[in-house]
């Protein structure tokens, strides 16, 4: 008698462990963190045959909406991974039904996001009903991704939510990823992964640094000799047009800008290859070397080559913005040749050169503005620099006192994007994610108008020593830690302790979800990755 009490007993203790486990999941295991929530131990079921999205009668955005109608599909399958396919409409069915309905005040459904775009979305969860507003479509993205978060599973299997009420929006309106396609090459589909990656942690815009000194894999139409001849290979690593479109439109479908990167005057020795007399010829002691260095800012072709290309890039990349580059251009090669120095007596430059590189960056940015494009700039081409006036957007990068570059540049009026704490292209321990969470962009003595200068940062992915094989595990989770600090109240995710067991449970959804993001520490996934 007593052994059979002890088996039941045992039952219903581990019958109560699970219904606790379920019922005890809150808005907390979001990740990023919400900005204010209130959550209960209230839950509702949900079964995949009675769930449904839907329209609010007035919404401005309908059935027809390709950005939502495309957000439910998808939503539905990460919500219910084994679940059947296909909810246009709700299935009569003897299960209480659950309808998410979606209210959205502005139609920009066939647009693309912006820099000004609101992703600010409210969500409420109540007894067979979810109800998300928002300002514009890609706020009910966000709303979307958080509502797919809130919902778990027990451990008999069955699907849950918890009565939850959220007034959400993101801190920055810049959050940024760059990859890098030209040190290695990239293919398509590993790009795509990662913005359903970046989607899951409500990244809102992928940098496309996609050329650089190794390979031009973007293959241009005005110019087809630059991927023809600077790309590893002109057929198998290159971008061709109907690729990038797909990039392009699959992130708008996810609410991710692209921001193209043509990088100049340095950083262009593939681009040499297919554009003659595009580089400067390297001199030592009165002769050519037969080297070339960075673009050759002395001639008029130059020019008239950029207005071309960045043509081009304007017709093909729909964002308002472009990134020029800027970076780390190699002065020697200029100072050797005499018709560069020649050039710049006649400028009254004098052996100024980083003055020479301003006029270079000043001409490119005179020819994106008439394309109505704003331009980014790495920060070297603001310190160089000694009047301002024609930079809009300057994005901090380098080592040392990072926070002292960000409130000079927003001092002189200009927008600010951080990068250089969120490096992540060198392999560390897994834990170091704690190094890019406990990063405060806002951390610095400035006016309540310099900081709001401080449009975002971006995690940097170089390419030295990353291809397809470890792009996801070296990016996922660590770019996450970065995507809270972008989107979250800081003062509510100061805590590195709080933040390391909801992170870890992020990383097995995004393993669910099919990205290999790396472990955190010893432990496991109820639902561990299958390689596909």
């Amino acid at each position: 008698m007593n052994g059979m009490c002890s088996v039941t007993c045992t039952m219903n203790n581990l019958l109560l462990w699970v219904i606790l486990q379920g019922s005890l999941h809150t808005v907390e295991g979001v990740w990023p963190l919400p900005q204010t929530f209130t959550t209960s131990t209230v839950r509702y079921q949900l079964k995949p045959q009675s769930f449904h999205f839907g329209y609010r009668r007035e919404s401005a955005a309908q059935r027809g909406c390709s950005v939502l109608d495309a957000a439910f599909k998808r939503y539905f399958t990460l919500i219910f991974p084994n679940g059947t396919a296909g909810n246009s409409k709700l299935h009569f069915s003897v299960d209480e039904p659950f309808t998410a309905e979606i209210s959205v005040d502005h139609h920009d459904c066939e647009g693309y996001p912006k820099e000004d775009s609101s992703e600010r979305y409210n969500l409420s969860v109540s007894a067979g009903r979810a109800f998300l507003s928002a300002e514009t479509v890609w706020g009910a993205l966000r709303g979307l991704e958080t509502f797919s978060q809130l919902v778990y599973q027990d451990n008999v299997g069955s699907f849950f939510v918890n009565k939850t009420d959220i007034e959400d929006f993101p801190q920055f309106q810049y959050r940024g990823i760059l990859l890098d396609t030209s040190r290695h090459y990239l293919p398509v589909q590993a790009i795509l992964k990662t913005l359903d990656a970046m989607a899951y942690s409500k990244f809102n815009v992928f940098h496309w640094h996609i050329v650089d000194d190794p390979s031009f894999p973007y293959q241009s139409r005005t110019f087809p000799d630059l991927s023809g001849k600077g790309a590893f290979h002109p057929m198998t690593h290159i971008y061709r047009q109907s690729d990038v479109r797909s990039v392009i439109s699959y992130a708008r479908m996810r609410g991710i800008r692209v921001l193209p990167e043509f990088d100049s005057p340095g950083h262009t020795q593939s681009w040499g290859k297919g554009q003659s007399d595009l580089l400067t010829p390297c001199f030592r002691r009165g002769a050519p070397l037969g080297t070339f260095g960075p673009v050759n800012p002395a001639l008029p072709s130059t020019y008239q080559f950029m207005a071309s290309l960045f043509k081009e890039a304007a017709s093909v990349f729909p964002d308002s913005y472009v990134h020029l580059g800027g970076d780390e251009v190699d002065l020697s090669c200029w100072s050797s040749n005499p018709s560069i120095r020649a050039f710049m007596q006649k400028m009254g430059f004098g052996v100024d050169f980083p003055k020479l590189e301003t006029f270079y960056i000043e001409k490119l940015v005179n020819i994106t503005s008439a394309l109505n494009k704003t331009s980014v700039v790495w920060q070297e081409v603001f310190d160089n620099s000694v009047q301002h006036g024609s930079l809009s957007v300057v994005e901090v990068w380098k080592q040392g006192c990072y926070l002292c570059e960000v409130r000079r540049v927003a001092k002189a009026g200009l927008r600010v994007i951080l990068a250089s704490p969120w490096y992540l292209d060198l392999p560390g321990p897994t834990h170091n994610w704690a190094r890019y969470y406990t990063v405060w962009p806002l951390a610095f003595k400035g006016t309540e108008e310099q900081k709001r200068l401080v449009i975002g940062g971006e995690v940097c992915l170089w390419g030295e020593y990353v291809d397809a094989t470890n792009l996801a595990p070296r990016l996922w989770p660590r770019a996450s830690a970065a995507a809270e600090r972008l989107w979250s109240d800081e003062k509510q995710t100061s805590s590195v302790d709080r933040a390391f067991p909801r992170l870890q449970d992020f990383r097995c959804r995004l393993l669910r979800r099919g990205i290999p993001a790396e472990p955190l520490d010893v432990g496991h996934c109820r639902h561990e990755y299958q390689g596909v």
